[in-house]
């Protein structure tokens, strides 16, 4: 992540803090955010101050915290710490808070605050089960959604209460991951590296919906042993993350992999060629952009045997034949998606890249050396277009996934202007 924290350094954001016991995670997020050179300016309700106290906010971020309306002599608190703010940050956000957000209300100074903003603004729910599952919750998430907010989580798991199930907030590391990838964003935006222009609040792909296949695929060969390959599934899954981070509705089909899945968006969970092609066409034609980043594989045995094959000194023969080629398929449709395709070569990159993405008709492709990338936490990338080659050069997965669905945006928005 270093290379992103650079990025980010001289970064202002307001870490608004509601009532609720999650609120302890909210000083381990300012910790990590400040560590990372981001400027830290706390806003609490007066129920966050039941569950964690001003003194420790302040001590981690080294500003005083603001809770009251009227601390500031001119009663401007909620225009001046907007103004100066590249992102606010609400964490945890009960399901009044998001309440509050949904309906516009603003009673208090971090309600006010949100109302009077003038740049993005990230929610992290944490809430029971029952009330995340709330008809009425759910209504007001669906608007905070309408409304560009980014929603980060929430998760499903243990709760205060002892209960088990969805309203969990992300972890702190989780958070501030999130939290610097919406600065860097930003940034692009604001800096016109898009050919778009947008107001500050509005993410390259807001409201898109995005079908993302990732991982291996495993096609068996009897009860226990399968043909499978090395790909993790970590370009596909920072693929997702980063479309979920400029706004996009992901669905991610992903093949059997041993990476932590990814929170804010469905996920489809697949195991060979064939179940991921069903699971491809059954989701494609409520698809705006189709990105196939998995490894799927090429053949598979034809006859697969239900029973463990027992060893012998004969000779084995396997007949395997070809699996659908997913991608061609998708780009064959007559109202096809925008389609962005990978190609993993060993050799002659370039030529090879070109000659799939004409062949499959795609208007992008992203291709890299196998040996290079497949388990590897780094890669490098070059994208092709009708406009010729773009190269990003060697970074972290994410990195290069925030910089390829940037690009992408570019292209998809430019194709539905004409």
């Amino acid at each position: 992540m270093r290379g992103i924290m650079e990025q980010a350094q001289q970064k202002r954001i307001v870490l608004g803090i509601t009532g609720g016991i999650a609120a302890y995670k909210a000083a381990e997020l300012a910790r990590l955010l400040v560590k990372q050179g981001i400027d830290v300016q706390v806003v609490m309700t007066e129920a966050a101050t039941h569950f964690i106290t001003a003194a420790t906010m302040q001590a981690l971020t080294g500003h005083p915290v603001l809770i009251d309306q009227w601390q500031d002599d001119k009663g401007m608190a909620h225009i001046q710490s907007s103004r100066l703010a590249d992102a606010i940050v609400i964490a945890p956000a009960t399901a009044d808070f998001i309440a509050k957000l949904a309906h516009g209300l603003a009673d208090d100074l971090l309600s006010t605050l949100c109302l009077a903003r003038d740049c993005p603004l990230l929610v992290a729910p944490a809430m029971n089960k029952q009330m995340w599952a709330n008809a009425a919750t759910q209504r007001n998430v669906q608007q905070l959604n309408a409304d560009g907010v980014l929603l980060l989580g929430p998760v499903s798991g243990v709760q205060a209460c002892g209960e088990e199930g969805m309203g969990r907030m992300l972890e702190a590391e989780e958070l501030a991951r999130d939290v610097v990838g919406a600065l860097q964003n930003s940034d692009a935006l604001n800096e016109g590296s898009s050919s778009l222009t947008l107001p500050r609040r509005e993410r390259e792909l807001s409201g898109v919906k995005i079908l993302i296949t990732a991982g291996p695929t495993y096609e068996a060969i009897d009860a226990v042993r399968g043909i499978t390959n090395r790909s993790s599934g970590k370009m596909g899954y920072a693929v997702a993350q980063a479309a979920r981070e400029l706004g996009a509705h992901v669905t991610l089909v992903s093949g059997p992999t041993a990476l932590p899945r990814p929170q804010g968006m469905q996920i489809i969970d697949v195991t060979s060629a064939a179940e991921m092609f069903e699971a491809v066409k059954r989701c494609v034609t409520d698809t705006d952009m189709f990105i196939a980043v998995a490894a799927v594989a090429d053949y598979r045995v034809e006859q697969a045997s239900e029973q463990k094959i027992k060893k012998s000194d004969a000779k084995l023969t396997l007949e395997l034949v070809p699996n659908p080629d997913i991608l061609a398929y998708v780009a064959a449709l007559p109202d096809a998606p925008f389609c962005v395709g990978f190609a993993a070569e060993s050799e002659n990159l370039h030529a090879y890249a070109e000659q799939k993405r004409r062949a499959k008709r795609l208007p992008l492709l992203a291709a890299n050396l196998a040996q290079r990338a497949i388990g590897a936490e780094d890669n490098e990338l070059v994208l092709f277009d009708d406009a010729g080659e773009h190269h990003l050069p060697q970074a972290d997965k994410l990195t290069l996934a925030r910089a390829l669905l940037l690009h992408a945006a570019t292209l998809y928005k430019k194709g539905r202007s004409q």
